[in-house]
């Protein structure tokens, strides 16, 4: 397969299949609207990969022919070699097929239900969705109007005697209810996700509790979407499904809740699960050593590995991919690599596993 033809390809096909696109359709096909980036992307991928190949091959050849000549001579190599990390060629034309696959099955679909084409029922069924995605937009507002909504969105906070407090300086509130009124400030603009960098910073502990229950009342309300953004695992412990653990503006270790905390792969989650507070136990609790790095000198290798007394010599050459540790957890750890020692997680992360295991069950069984 050539590159420039298959860019040359898609390029005439991807234009024909947006054309054919249903613009006024209120249940939209993904199938279709993703077709254009999912086959540039994975074209992309397939030939960055073969070149990715082409280097490794090279890499692999030179690092083992001086490995051999150091043997030859009688010595012994105080390093290895690296194995040769190949991307799956056969894969990769898997991937651009079934993505036309996915839109010719879902052009099929379409044909087959195409007698059952109601032109009435679609027509009403747009005008309702519109005049309920009209109903939910205001351009203009008149100052009355404004100050109703905003008296509704603080007693939606939990703001007490919001007609009172609605005149009232900044100064004049609390931190609670500061952090209460900019989350009716995001509330406003009746977003389907609402992103919460840090809510509980600076709050003393009760009023932290009362901030992540206003939240997860609010999510069961309005239907949101929350993307919280924290350093305090406690938190996530109570209010995640799904938690992404980053290091220097990567991601290292995805998962469900249960999977990150029941399961850590990563030396850094291992690292921040060691140095929370644990009312369970006298251990001293485990700092992290170093500094973060200086991202706009960003470091060769993985970020992590000047601080990770569990780096492999590889760590500080290259990036680990993302190891797939089960169909809803991945870490970016070279030691999920097939060929890396085994190390297990630190006495402390272990034993607080069991203790949080433990009281899940019990918790269950009540």
């Amino acid at each position: 397969m050539d590159e420039k033809k298959a860019n040359e390809v898609a390029n005439k096909v991807i234009p024909l299949v947006n054309e054919a696109i249903d613009r006024l359709e209120i249940v939209k096909n993904s199938t279709e609207y993703t077709f254009g980036s999912s086959l540039k992307g994975n074209i992309k991928k397939y030939f960055d990969g073969l070149k990715q190949n082409e280097s490794e091959a090279k890499r692999f050849a030179k690092e083992d022919a001086k490995y051999q000549r150091i043997i030859a001579k009688g010595k012994t190599p105080d390093w290895r070699v690296i194995p040769a990390v190949y991307f799956d060629e056969k894969l990769g034309v898997r991937n651009i097929c079934n993505v036309i696959e996915n839109l010719m099955n879902s052009y099929q679909r379409d044909f087959d239900t195409d007698n059952l084409f109601n032109s009435e029922e679609k027509m009403i069924a747009l005008v309702d969705y519109l005049k309920e995605q009209a109903s939910t937009l205001v351009f203009k507002v008149t100052k009355k109007i404004a100050k109703a909504r905003a008296l509704k969105l603080l007693e939606e906070v939990g703001i007490p005697e919001p007609v009172i407090r609605y005149n009232q300086y900044p100064f004049e509130f609390s931190g609670g209810m500061r952090q209460r009124i900019v989350i009716a400030i995001a509330l406003a603009a009746n977003p389907d996700i609402l992103i919460c960098d840090e809510p509980t910073t600076a709050l003393d502990v009760t009023i932290q509790a009362q901030i992540l229950e206003l939240i997860n009342k609010l999510k069961a309300q309005r239907n949101l979407s929350v993307i919280f953004i924290t350093h305090n695992l406690g938190v996530v412990a109570n209010m995640a499904d799904r938690i992404a653990v980053m290091y220097a503006g990567k991601i290292v270790e995805k998962g469900t809740a249960e999977d990150v905390f029941y399961n850590p792969k990563h030396p850094y989650t291992w690292a921040l699960l060691s140095s929370m507070p644990d009312l369970d136990t006298k251990d001293k609790l485990e700092a992290i050593p170093g500094t973060p790095p200086n991202m706009i000198y960003p470091p060769k290798g993985d970020a992590f590995a000047a601080r990770n007394k569990y780096a492999l010599e590889i760590d500080f050459e290259q990036q680990p991919p993302m190891f797939k540790v089960s169909e809803t957890h991945q870490a970016a750890t070279w030691l999920l690599h097939p060929s890396a020692p085994k190390i297990d997680p630190p006495k402390i992360v272990t034993d607080r596993i069991e203790r949080m295991k433990k009281k899940e069950e019990a918790r269950r069984g009540k």
